[in-house]
C-alpha cells in the first residue's frame, strides 16, 4: 500500500475508534503506547488532534499531561477557555508506532478536522 493510502486508512480508523471519556479523577489508564488521538467536548465538538512524540508511557503520560500538567493544548486552550476534561469530554486514539506515520496522521487528522485548539508556533505579544 502506498503511503498516501496507508494514512488515509489511519485515518478512518481513528475516526471508527471508540469515544473514551477522561477519568474524573485519577490517571488515563488506556494505553502506555504511542498513538495519535483526537480530544472531543461534552458535545463531540473537536477540541485538540494530538499525538505521543515517543516519550514515556506514551498515551496515557500525554492525555494525563493535558489534565494536569503543562501541554501547551492545556496552557493555551483548556485553562483560558475553563474547559473541564474530567467533566465530560472524551477522546479517540489509535496506537501508530511509527513516528513518520504518527505525524502524517496527525497532519491529516488535524486538517480535515479543525480543531478549536491548533498550535501554530506563534508567540503572543
Amino acid at each position: 500500500m502506498r503511503e498516501p493510502e496507508e494514512i488515509l486508512k489511519l485515518h478512518k480508523e481513528l475516526l471508527a475508534s471508540t469515544f473514551i471519556p477522561f477519568p474524573v479523577s485519577g490517571v488515563v489508564n488506556v494505553s502506555d503506547e504511542q498513538a495519535v488521538y483526537i480530544v472531543y467536548d461534552t458535545n463531540d465538538k473537536v477540541l485538540h488532534v494530538g499525538t505521543t512524540k515517543g516519550g514515556f508511557k506514551g498515551l496515557n503520560r500525554r492525555l494525563y499531561d493535558h489534565l494536569t500538567r503543562t501541554s501547551t493544548f492545556r496552557k493555551n486552550f483548556v485553562l483560558p477557555n475553563k474547559v473541564v476534561l474530567r467533566n465530560g469530554c472524551k477522546f479517540k486514539y489509535i496506537e501508530v508506532a511509527n513516528a513518520r506515520t504518527r505525524a502524517l496522521l496527525e497532519a491529516l487528522t488535524a486538517g480535515l478536522l479543525c480543531p478549536a485548539y491548533i498550535g501554530t508556533g506563534e508567540k503572543k505579544n
